[in-house]
């Protein structure tokens, strides 16, 4: 089979195409031959600075595919499932960017009918949007139809992966959502995702604009800039609200001012999907899935999330295209899995 390896972290350049006999699951594994990859920032942070206990790594947390082979202790009957991928890098070597990989069978979920291209957005985006919208105090631990009837959600970046990811599954479960945007055609974006407001923020004043929405402030805030935005997120929760901060800025810091915090029971909540409690993570995995087989999640400039396709050889542009802050999602084709 073709893989992407590196071997030494770096730019780019280091990724490799190169001839691998294709793995063997082990016990409690599946073997996947992978349709689409999706990049993500973590695949090009991964590369540059995360290290590399085997040696080695093929990048790739998301994708989607055809179950072709099964381990020890798992259902045959999963042979020939379409399923989408979740962490297939996070702490090993066989990611996604590869014609096959292998994967823990609970990280392979099935897809049913979806497209494959939707089935490699799905993972790190809307896993990390789930919780975000399920960590504050008052927001339900589980996301279904009718669940955010009464919430309105405020999502600070309303075009990026992760933004989209949060409009459709707050609006899947029925939030006002409010989006913020720096752009006319992100603002078209965002409304394409299911926004219900969307506020330019380089033309208008957020906070005056989110509270003719929401006159006692928002239930949670999807923060993908909380050093800029700390300011105006203390203007508009409402008591008992929560910002979930989900990116750093490259290692911006935020001062918080505490009375103001204090006096709503505010609470800050930081997300990194990696490591967010096990239990979040699998309610996440099952709201996802169910989110796709209603018919609740889209992909495309339709959905709001452009799609920009490579080939496996080209990954390195691929990674280069989102280093550089491409909007919308990329995605690496590996095989024609059917």
């Amino acid at each position: 089979m073709k893989a992407i390896v590196y071997e030494r972290t770096g730019d780019p350049s280091v990724l490799q195409v190169v001839d691998r006999p294709v793995p063997e699951p082990g016990p409690g594994e599946v073997l996947v031959r992978v349709a689409v990859s999706g990049v993500n920032p973590t695949d090009w942070k991964a590369r540059r600075q995360w290290p590399l206990p085997a040696g080695w790594q093929t990048p790739g947390q998301d994708g989607a595919g055809v179950v072709e082979a099964v381990g020890e202790g798992v259902d045959q009957q999963l042979i020939g499932s379409r399923v989408w991928l979740w962490e297939a890098a996070w702490q090993r070597p066989w990611g996604t960017a590869a014609e096959y990989t292998v994967i823990p069978v609970r990280q392979a979920v099935p897809l049913g009918s979806a497209s494959f291209d939707l089935g490699a957005c799905l993972g790190i985006p809307f896993l990390t949007a789930h919780r975000c919208l399920t960590a504050g105090e008052y927001m339900p631990e589980k996301l279904h139809a009718g669940a955010l009837s009464d919430h309105t959600v405020l999502v600070q970046g309303g075009a990026g992966a992760v933004g989209n990811a949060a409009i459709q599954l707050a609006r899947w479960a029925d939030a006002c959502v409010v989006a913020t945007v720096s752009s006319a055609e992100k603002a078209q974006l965002a409304a394409a995702a299911g926004a219900s407001f969307v506020v330019n923020y380089r033309e208008q004043d957020v906070v005056e604009e989110v509270r003719k929405i929401a006159p006692d402030g928002v239930h949670t805030i999807v923060e993908v800039s909380a050093a800029r935005n700390a300011a105006t997120d203390v203007q508009l929760l409402r008591a008992g609200g929560a910002v979930c901060v989900y990116a750093d800025d490259g290692g911006a810091e935020v001062t918080l001012p505490i009375r103001p915090l204090m006096v709503p029971n505010a609470r800050w909540q930081f997300v990194l999907v990696y490591t967010e409690p096990k239990a979040a993570k699998a309610q996440a995995v099952r709201d996802v899935a169910a989110a796709v087989a209603q018919g609740g999640v889209r992909v495309g400039e339709e959905a709001g999330l452009p799609l920009h396709h490579y080939s496996l050889e080209a990954t390195a542009a691929a990674h280069q295209a989102v280093e550089n802050g491409a909007v919308g999602k990329v995605l690496i084709g590996t095989t024609d899995a059917g």
